[in-house]
């Protein structure tokens, strides 16, 4: 019951893309390859925003307590986190305990499903969390709580949060374990809510997104200190902290609410910001690192900018014709019109603009070592074989029930297969596979490394963690 638990709540992990008028007639523009443009943002308490983040229900609806103690007497709630105040000190560190309007005690979800991993066995705020499972179909474990909720206010409270989930669910499913659907479910929530007033609708209001979610990779925050923009395709311009409150789409179903929780946002833009990356944990050989960083000097360091005490960041938007990736995510993003209008008619617009193009920022490397896999879709195991294109698995999978690092690859120790998805044992088997001929997940592109010598990346290699 525990592993429905998680998957049940897990799936609230939300986040997408900016102004003002009806969406009927919204203008779209789309942005172009370049330099990303730098908005002011609001200023807020850091330490605020951290107990925002892991103690309050700025998801507004989920599973009532009783329920989920029913389903999980005694259930381990594994690592922890300093802070955690009440009843979310006996949750698991992605869950948070609120009070809805009718008294009703909730366990919701909270960004660190998506935006807290794991390394060395501790958890890392605002590390993307690379191994959770949305592969699996949601309803039947939101329907087994409700067999466990009692009739009355407990009741409505499920049913609410269960009519969400089950509009939603056909567009959040993917079919590999350990990428993100958060752009289609966002999409989806919009389809279902009125851009005005945030009303929830039965029937809805856009066509839905696809119901086959494209891969993504979810960025570390401790990125946002450098970043003019939101998301890999820089359409997340203006207010970011419209963006980040984003999650709170899936319950909040009225202006008043949505306000209340942007007060609380612009506090929890400020304990992101703040965050640092971690520190490599092992030794570094300084000498090959020197040599490493006249590599990245001379090839990375244009479009990820520079490292140190006097650090620059180009926030650079680079073509898809340059970069290469494979650019379905990109493309849907620019072709998704009507999403566009909605988010820049809605609340969310209001000092913000979605404003995508074709094409995918080139990130700051802080800390690029602990966000394996990688590229927009997690494509590609290893840093090794994202600077050597001809070293990137066709078929792979992560090694073992529990994850390990590989400190020479900078990556998660993985198996190369010799068949995709057709080729596997189960349907639980073809969910662990990465298959990079299926659509949205391929390996290409980025092969500017491939010019380098093999020295020349492992002294790369040697320099990235050092980042």
């Amino acid at each position: 019951m525990n592993r429905w638990i998680r998957n049940s709540v897990l799936v609230l992990c939300v986040a997408f893309a900016g102004g003002c008028g009806r969406p009927d007639d919204a203008p779209v523009t789309l942005g172009e390859p370049g330099v990303l443009p730098q908005t002011p943002q609001r200023s807020g308490d850091a330490a605020l925003g951290y107990e925002i983040l892991v103690n309050r229900g700025y998801v507004s609806c989920g599973v009532p307590l009783d329920a989920y103690e029913a389903a999980r007497p005694g259930g381990d709630t594994g690592p922890s986190l300093p802070g955690r105040l009440g009843r979310n000190a006996e949750l698991p560190y992605d869950l948070n305990a609120t009070v809805d309007d009718n008294g009703v005690e909730l366990v919701v979800s909270n960004c660190l499903a998506c935006h807290g991993g794991s390394f060395d066995g501790e958890v890392i705020v605002g590390l993307g969390n690379a191994f959770a499972d949305f592969s699996v179909d949601p309803m039947p474990a939101v329907e087994s709580f409700g067999l466990l909720v009692e009739d009355g206010p407990a009741a409505a409270a499920w049913r609410r949060w269960a009519d969400r989930i089950g509009a939603i669910a056909p567009y959040m499913q993917t079919d590999t374990v350990g990428v993100n659907p958060a752009p289609n479910l966002t999409m989806a929530l919009m389809a279902h809510r009125d851009p005005r007033t945030l009303e929830w609708l039965e029937e809805p209001l856009l066509a839905p997104p696809p119901n086959s979610p494209l891969p993504t990779a979810v960025p570390p925050w401790w990125r946002m200190q450098k970043k003019h923009a939101m998301f890999y395709h820089g359409g997340g311009q203006g207010d970011q902290v419209h963006y980040m409150m984003l999650k709170s789409l899936v319950c909040t179903d009225r202006i008043e609410e949505a306000q209340a929780i942007d007060e609380w946002f612009a506090h929890v833009r400020a304990y992101i910001v703040s965050l640092e990356a971690p520190e490599w944990p092992h030794a570094i050989d300084a000498e090959l690192a020197a040599e490493g960083e006249t590599v990245f000097t001379a090839h990375c360091a244009a479009c990820h900018g520079t490292y140190g005490a006097e650090w620059t960041y180009p926030n650079l938007l680079v073509s898809l014709e340059q970069v290469g990736t494979d650019p379905a995510y990109a493309l849907q993003a620019v072709e998704a019109e009507r999403f566009i209008r909605w988010f820049n008619s809605s609340f969310y617009g209001e000092g913000a603009v979605a404003r995508p193009a074709p094409g995918y920022v080139a990130p700051p490397l802080d800390g690029v070592w602990a966000t394996a896999p990688y590229l927009h879709n997690d494509s590609v195991p290893s840093i090794a074989a994202l600077l050597d294109s001809r070293a990137r698995p066709t078929y792979w999978r992560h090694a073992g029930e529990r994850p390990e690092y590989d400190q020479a690859t900078l990556g998660w120790r993985h198996e190369v297969l010799d068949h995709g998805k057709e080729g596997a044992r189960n349907a639980a088997d073809a969910r662990t596979i990465y298959d990079t001929t299926r659509h949205g997940y391929g390996n290409q592109g980025h092969t500017f490394g491939d010019v380098l010598s093999d020295a020349e990346r492992r002294a790369l290699i040697e320099y990235l963690k050092t980042l």
